[in-house]
C-alpha cells in the first residue's frame, strides 16, 4: 500500500489530467488505484456513490481507476459563491461557509477529516495517487495548509512537482519553487515532470538537465501536449476564458458564461457533434442572432448570476431570441433563471429577498438551505438518460404540469406552453446519445451518434498510453511503494 502526490508550480498546470492518466496507466498494469485530493476549490462537482459530492476532477479520476466516485476521494471541497465566500463541503456534505476572514484558521482544523479519508482509501488499494491544489510555492498560504505540503508531510507522501512549459518560464518555476519553500517541504519533493510540451522533446534536453542540476531533483519525464484532454470534462471555469469550441458548423448553440457558472461539463457532449457550433459567450459579447438554442447551465449563486445576466444585457438577447422562434434550455440554476421569480427568504446565497427571472417559464423558485444530491435515471423526449441532481431550492408553477422528464414516476422540470423553453434539474442529460439526438433533431440537426462516456474512456486510455511512452512510470511506482 503506497502513495504518490503530484503538486504543481502553479494552478492549471495539468495536475488533474496527469493524475487521471497515471491512475489509468496503473490500472492497466493491474494495480488497485484510488485518486485523492485533500482540498479542492471548484464549482464543478459530481454526486458520489455514498450520496455526497466531490470535485468533478476527482470523479473523472475515479472513472480512470474503474471505481465509483466516493466522498473520501475529495474530503474538503470549497465552492465559491461570492468573491470572498465559499460554501464548505466536508465528506460530501455542506458544513457552512468560509470567508476571507476565517479561511486560514478553519482549514487547518480540517486536517483530521482529510487524513481519515486518506487512510480509508489507502486501506482499499495498492496505490493512492494524490493531487495537490495550486502550488506549494504559495508560501503565504503555508500556515494551516492541508492541500499541498501540509498534507504531504502529515501523511508522509512523496511528491512529484509538475511544471507547465506551455505557459513559459518552466525552469524558473521549478527551480524557484525549490528556492522559496521550506527545506523540510523541499525534502518531500523527489522529482519533477514537465507537462504540455509541443514539438520535439530533444529541444528541451539541456533545459531538463539544468533543472535537475539547479533543483537537485530527478526528472520523471516530459509529457507532450495531450490532444485527448479536449475530450475530457473540465473542472475549472478558467478554461472557458481561453478556449473556444466554435467550429463554424451549421447548428449554432450558445452558452453565456456567467460569473458563478457551475457544472458546465453538461455541455461537453455537444463537442462530439460535428454539426454543432458551440459558442461560449463571454462578458461584453452579445448572444448571436443566428443561434438555434441558448443553454443556461448551472450556477453556484443563481441570484447573483441572474443579476449579472441583466447587467450584461443577455436577458434582452435571450428574450429576443425566443421571440424569433429560438429555443432555450436551462439546467439546474439555469432552469431557476428561466422562471418568473427567484426568492431567497433565508439568505442562502446572500441578503434575503426576491428578484425577477427571465419569465420564459411560468414557474417560481424558492431557495432553501437543504441540498438535493441524488443520482437519477429517467426518460425525456422519448429517450432514456441517467444523470444527477445537485441543487438548493424548489421550483413550482403551472408549467411544471408539462414536465420535461420523468424520473421513474417523479416529474422533473417544466416546458413552456409553446414547447420552446425547457427547464430541468438534472445534470448530465446531454451525455445520453439518444436524448442528445432527439434535442438536435428538434432544432433541425441530428447527432453523429457518438457515445460520450466511451469517448471519455478512450481519451483516458490514450493519455495513459502516452504517459507510458514519455514518463518513467516504473520509477514513480517504486517511489510510491518505497
Amino acid at each position: 500500500m503506497g502513495a504518490i502526490m503530484l503538486q504543481g508550480t502553479g494552478s492549471d498546470v495539468g495536475k488533474s489530467v496527469l493524475v487521471a492518466g497515471l491512475c489509468r496507466a496503473l490500472v492497466r498494469r493491474g494495480y488497485r488505484v484510488r485518486p485523492f485530493k485533500p482540498q479542492n476549490m471548484s464549482n464543478n462537482a459530481a454526486v458520489t456513490s455514498d450520496g455526497g459530492e466531490i470535485g468533478r476532477a476527482q470523479a473523472l479520476q475515479a472513472i480512470a481507476c474503474c471505481v465509483a466516485p466516493h466522498t473520501d476521494m475529495n474530503p474538503v471541497l470549497l465552492k465559491p459563491q461570492a468573491d470572498r465566500t465559499s460554501q464548505l463541503i466536508v465528506h460530501g456534505k455542506v458544513r457552512g461557509a468560509l470567508g476571507s476572514s476565517n479561511f486560514r484558521s478553519a482549514r487547518g482544523q480540517l486536517l483530521d477529516a482529510v487524513l481519515e479519508s486518506y487512510n480509508r482509501l489507502k486501506a482499499q488499494c495498492d496505490i493512492v495517487v494524490v493531487e495537490g491544489a495550486g502550488s506549494p510555492a504559495e508560501i503565504n498560504l503555508r500556515a494551516g495548509d492541508i492541500a499541498n505540503m501540509g498534507f504531504a508531510r502529515a501523511a508522509n507522501v512523496p511528491v512529484v512537482l509538475v511544471g507547465d512549459i506551455d505557459r513559459g518560464g518552466v525552469i524558473a518555476a521549478v527551480v524557484g519553487t525549490r528556492a522559496v519553500i521550506d527545506p523540510d517541504d523541499a525534502a518531500m519533493i523527489r522529482g519533477f515532470l514537465i507537462n504540455k510540451f509541443r514539438g520535439d522533446p530533444a529541444l528541451f534536453e539541456d533545459g531538463y538537465r539544468q533543472i535537475e542540476q539547479l533543483a537537485g531533483w530527478r526528472g520523471f519525464g516530459v509529457v507532450p501536449w495531450l490532444d485527448a484532454v479536449a475530450r475530457l470534462p473540465s473542472e475549472d471555469a478558467v478554461v472557458l476564458e481561453r478556449r473556444s469550441f466554435s467550429t463554424a458548423a451549421p447548428l449554432v448553440i450558445a452558452c453565456p458564461v456567467l460569473p458563478r457558472i457551475s457544472n458546465f461539463d453538461d455541455l461537453d457532449p455537444l463537442k462530439l457533434e460535428p454539426g454543432v457550433d458551440l459558442r461560449m459567450i463571454g462578458p461584453g459579447q452579445p448572444i448571436p442572432a443566428e443561434v438555434a438554442l441558448v443553454i443556461l447551465p448551472g450556477s453556484k449563486a443563481t441570484v447573483a448570476d441572474m443579476r449579472a445576466m441583466v447587467a450584461q444585457g443577455w436577458d434582452i438577447d435571450i428574450k429576443a431570441h425566443h421571440r424569433r422562434g429560438g429555443a432555450v434550455l436551462g439546467i439546474c440554476g439555469g432552469y431557476q433563471m428561466l422562471g418568473r421569480t427567484i426568492a431567497d427568504p433565508d439568505g442562502v446565497e446572500g441578503p434575503a429577498g426576491v428578484i425577477d427571472g427571465l419569465g420564459l417559464l411560468n414557474v417560481d423558485t424558492v431557495l432553501s438551505g437543504c441540498k438535493t444530491l441524488e443520482a437519477v435515471r429517467g426518460r425525456a423526449l422519448e429517450a432514456d438518460f441517467s444523470g444527477y441532481e445537485m441543487h438548493m431550492g424548489q421550483t413550482d408553477g403551472p408549467d411544471c404540469a408539462r414536465p420535461f422528464a420523468l424520473l421513474g414516476e417523479r416529474p422533473d422540470g417544466a416546458v413552456s406552453r409553446d414547447g420552446r423553453v425547457i427547464g430541468s434539474y438534472v445534470h448530465g442529460l446531454l451525455a445520453s446519445t439518444d436524448l442528445r439526438d432527439a434535442l438536435l433533431r428538434r432544432l433541425g440537426g441530428q447527432s453523429a451518434g457518438r457515445d460520450y462516456d466511451q469517448s471519455v474512456e478512450d481519451a483516458l486510455d490514450e493519455i495513459a498510453a502516452l504517459l507510458e511512452r514519455h514518463v518513467d512510470i516504473d520509477a514513480m511506482v517504486a517511489l510510491a511503494t518505497s
